[in-house]
């Protein structure tokens, strides 16, 4: 969050300038910081990753994941992008946790798992996303999985990405 807040700060972009609007950007951003590590280092541990599989913890982080998910549909169902109707760093950072994990791009299995299709606008959002530009290269910097023509593992400059594109 800090990267991203420095960045559109240092660039002027994908951060408003209008007080209420920043404060939206702001509240979503810090809200993916807060949030976030719940999906990752709870949910996506237990249910991918930890070598013993016990219930508790899967169904407790589950319930979260899915608690969470419902959060971000609701305000989803309210503008295009999670903080109104512009792509911003709030976007850029739950994005990668909420959106790719409803497409079933990380901990494999999960979206089914999840029922992540009853998540409608968090569906339609990450299908916007994902066809950005920006956003596809991004997804394929420092991949170390999946096939070489969707990976570029050190970017030096946008020749790297020649002959690449990612699903």
């Amino acid at each position: 969050g800090s990267i991203l807040l420095y960045l559109a700060e240092k660039f002027g972009k994908f951060l408003p300038t209008d007080h209420a609007d920043r404060t939206r950007v702001m509240n979503w951003l810090f809200w993916q910081v807060g949030s976030a590590p719940f999906v990752g280092g709870g949910f996506g541990h237990f249910f991918a990753y930890a070598p013993e599989k016990f219930q508790y913890p899967i169904d407790r982080f589950t319930m979260e994941t899915k608690r969470q998910l419902d959060v971000l549909d609701k305000e989803l169902a309210k503008s295009k992008y999670v903080a109104g109707d512009e792509y911003t760093i709030a976007d850029m950072a739950i994005f990668p946790w909420y959106g790719l994990l409803v497409k079933d791009k990380i901990y494999q299995g999960a979206a089914e798992f999840l029922s992540a299709h009853e998540y409608k606008n968090v569906n339609r959002w990450a299908d916007e996303i994902m066809k950005r530009k920006a956003v596809a290269r991004g997804r394929m910097v420092n991949r170390v999985q999946g096939p070489e023509t969707e990976q570029v593992r050190e970017r030096h400059n946008s020749k790297d990405f020649d002959g690449k594109s990612i699903s």
